[in-house]
């Protein structure tokens, strides 16, 4: 097949409205979580009417407050003028136990692209997580884990209505004719040079010896965007990479409707100068079904030096979790250290914290207590439902991979 049809199907489509099945797939032997109800069915059509109750600009903040970087805010206000349930892409691999910054911020993130009329396609990059050599490459283990993984943002609060949930493997074997002939013309118009610098979307430096599988990876994950008529690309900045290489695949094939790139924050790990939470560091991270006692543990040992703000993991944990959820921070100390109070912004913390005001001390067990609310769902849910239990055995059992 001409590798130039899929570039000339991906224009065609530039200009159609998107159109997505109200029902998630699944993958084989995959549990009930990761299929929508009748009434999620229900929800995700009436999103549409949903968005009248908001304003064009209000659409464009509540999306914008998600995004560290957009490229392009222009653009984005554009599609929201234009198209009234735009699709929103975002992604993971199955590669192990769930952590805060993958658990709490993609609930958060999500629930705000449905609140501003989008429709969420979450992939579950099963097939890309085999590439990546996670779990050894079993993919009977990766797709184990993506159901763990559906089963916690189910308990965390993902309102699921709007959301998609499509297994790579599944989708891409179901629409190969459409797939391959994309990624291979994205491959036909990159050097090797260019997609080796996309391997750190994996976790890989980019001077890493790398597999021949590892190499399909970038072409795959940018045609990705194409394959599932995405408007907007939602995943962290640690993406940003392959997601330009999309945009540049559409200057070299003249579509004039770029994918729209809001890439959110990455949240640090516990530890000084860890720059990104690490599963393969449980001191450095906290997991969604930790207990209380864990929690209250491994934020007492963070790093959090007194009057200093600047990559503070605790302070980035309250920014990036604990207003988006709350709203506020409560802090209780005793009355000769300055009394009970209630942070609304955390402007006002960041200036009560760096004049010596706010101690690290009061910190920590207001963003613990704060945390094991967030977890408390999760933490019921496993409890409470044996399949969920199983599967989170299941996974604690298999070695976390890099």
């Amino acid at each position: 097949m001409d590798t130039s049809l899929a570039a000339a199907a991906v224009t065609a489509e530039a200009s159609a409205p998107a159109t997505a099945s109200t029902e998630p797939s699944a993958a084989p032997d995959a549990s009930p979580a990761a299929s929508s109800s009748s009434a999620a069915a229900a929800g995700a059509e009436d999103l549409a009417g949903g968005v009248a109750s908001l304003s064009l600009d209000e659409r464009f903040d509540l999306l914008m407050s998600i995004g560290e970087e957009c490229i392009q805010p222009d653009e984005l206000k554009r599609l929201l003028q234009n198209k009234p349930v735009p699709i929103c892409y975002d992604g993971f691999e199955p590669s192990g136990r769930m952590h805060i910054a993958q658990g709490v911020v993609k609930a958060i993130n999500v629930n705000k692209m449905i609140r501003a009329g989008c429709k969420v396609k979450i992939w579950i990059a099963d097939w890309f997580a085999q590439l990546n050599n996670k779990m050894g490459g079993d993919l009977k283990k990766i797709q184990t884990v993506g159901r763990y993984m559906i089963e916690i943002w189910k308990a965390a609060g993902m309102n699921l209505d709007g959301v998609e949930f499509l297994w790579s493997s599944e989708e891409i074997n179901r629409r190969a004719n459409e797939y391959w002939p994309l990624v291979m013309d994205i491959g036909r118009k990159n050097n090797i040079k260019r997609i080796t610098r996309c391997c750190t979307i994996m976790g890989r430096s980019d001077n890493e010896e790398l597999t021949a599988a590892q190499i399909f990876y970038p072409c795959m994950q940018c045609a990705d965007i194409f394959f599932l008529k995405a408007d907007i690309c939602q995943l962290g900045m640690d993406q940003r990479k392959v997601n330009m290489l999309a945009r540049e695949y559409c200057d070299d094939i003249k579509r004039k409707n770029k994918p729209i790139i809001l890439s959110h924050h990455m949240l640090p790990g516990f530890k000084e100068g860890q720059e990104k939470m690490s599963k393969s560091d449980p001191t450095s991270a906290i997991f969604m079904e930790d207990d209380e006692a864990q929690v209250n543990l491994k934020i007492k040992q963070a790093f959090c030096p007194p009057k200093i703000v600047d990559k503070n993991p605790c302070l980035e944990y309250i920014q990036y979790i604990v207003f988006p959820w709350f709203d506020k921070l409560e802090v209780v100390r005793k009355e000769n250290n300055g009394g009970n109070k209630t942070f609304l912004t955390m402007d006002e913390l960041v200036a009560d914290y760096e004049a010596g005001d706010l101690h690290p001390a009061d910190v920590k067990p207001a963003l613990a207590k704060a945390i094991n609310e967030i977890l408390k769902p999760v933490r019921d849910h496993f409890n409470s439902s044996s399949e969920a239990k199983i599967l989170l055995n299941t996974v604690k059992k298999y070695r976390v991979s890099n």
